[in-house]
């Protein structure tokens, strides 16, 4: 634990930094799987914070998979790949601030397999009562010229065809797939201008209720910069 690196919490209020700065140095591998936390207590001086501040950060770690906390004892870190689940994500893709790109990969690859058949399911199960929603976001993203903006009602839009494909499995995939994907927007909006055009194919089928030209309209939509994005990545680890 002594290689653990710890700051002091500026907002006594909010467990979240604790939550973050434990969860990134489990993750970046400063703490082992099997390995003992700090006590309670003394986690809440070196933080500076409360300890049900700490205890409820701990809580949130062990709902995530990351630690396992023993009634009266010690907390135990777990191997986050064997146990953790998607609200990891965003701790793995952004280790100490610096993007890790066999994670960025990762997503970009569950990003193209996925939205097509959320894209098919929102088609089938929804159709024609999207129609009216997906129309006032497609307005409003046509109608953004900054690119940060654009892609803001792009995730509007995916926001509804999770909603419409009626899977709560894919609806809390997506939820930290775009937790992850939304501090990194702001440099890959230019990049992801592109998908704009092919939004409106996409939005036709679905409302149609075409289930099958639905997941070929999203593969479309996706495909051309996903191929982008693994390319600069394999140029970046080249």
């Amino acid at each position: 634990m002594s290689g653990m690196d710890l700051r002091t919490v500026s907002r006594r209020s909010v467990c979240d930094e604790v939550y973050d700065q434990l969860a990134g140095n489990i993750v970046r591998g400063e703490v082992a799987a099997g390995d003992s936390l700090l006590s309670e207590r003394r986690l809440a001086e070196v933080l500076g914070v409360s300890r049900p501040i700490v205890r409820e950060a701990l809580q949130r770690l062990a709902i995530a998979g990351l630690v396992e906390v023993r009634q009266g004892g010690s907390t135990t870190v777990r191997d986050y790949r064997r146990h953790a689940g998607l609200p990891v994500l965003a701790q793995l893709l952004l280790p100490a601030g610096s993007l890790d790109l066999g994670v960025a990969r990762s997503l970009l690859e569950a990003r193209l397999h996925i939205g097509p058949e959320v894209a098919s399911l929102a088609a089938s199960r929804a159709g024609a009562a999207l129609e009216r929603p997906l129309t006032e976001v497609l307005s409003q993203w046509d109608g953004a010229a900054d690119p940060v903006r654009q892609q803001w009602h792009a995730l509007e839009f995916w926001d509804l065809l999770v909603d419409g494909c009626g899977s709560i499995v894919y609806r809390l995939m997506y939820n930290s797939m775009r937790a992850a994907y939304e501090p990194l927007l702001a440099a890959l909006a230019p990049t992801m201008q592109g998908e704009t055009v092919s939004a409106r194919p996409l939005a036709a089928a679905v409302v149609a209720g075409n289930a099958t030209a639905a997941r070929s309209a999203a593969h479309d939509l996706l495909a051309p910069t996903t191929h982008v994005l693994l390319e600069a990545i394999s140029a970046l680890e080249g």
